[in-house]
């Protein structure tokens, strides 16, 4: 997976990785929220572009965020891509959470941001792409509080 930062540009996942401790480093009595959030954005031609967003935010005090896009033909259903942008916010999850037990960042709270919400089409996927990401052992955001998937990553699938 290659990850893309505005400042240091393509990373490996365990650069961005580094580059969130350092950040936590700098200042560790505040406090931070790791989230992941995935969305996507279909173009003309039946492409889908998803894109997977990882922000640290120190709360109150901004944040660094690292992006991953990749490219698909397959998703047949609005149904289908959402579960996929959920699967890929879980497996992005699942690798940094690793890197965070062998560092000893343990403590530190992960959420996933959803692109789903109570208006629109996506709002009878609400309880089942949440039940996955809580049974997955994350919290789970839905929109207007999943601004990790709605509006960072959303800025880059375009």
């Amino acid at each position: 997976m290659i990850f893309y930062s505005p400042t240091k540009g393509k990373m490996t996942l365990e650069e961005s990785f580094s580059e969130i401790i350092s950040y936590i480093k700098e200042q560790p009595q505040e406090e931070y929220k790791l989230i992941i959030g995935t969305d996507s954005h279909s173009h003309y031609n039946s492409e889908i572009t998803f894109v997977t967003a990882v922000i640290i935010h120190r709360v109150g005090k901004g944040g660094r965020y690292f992006y991953y896009r990749e490219k698909h033909f397959f998703v047949q259903s609005l149904r289908q891509r959402i579960f996929y942008e959920t699967s890929l916010s879980l497996d992005v999850a699942g690798r940094i959470t690793s890197l965070l037990s062998a560092e000893n960042f343990d403590n530190l709270n992960v959420e996933i941001h959803l692109d789903v919400g109570e208006a629109g089409d996506t709002k009878e996927l609400i309880r089942e792409v949440v039940g996955m990401v809580i049974g997955s052992g994350f919290d789970a955001r839905i929109k207007p509080e999943s601004y990790g998937a709605s509006k960072v990553a959303d800025r880059y699938t375009k």
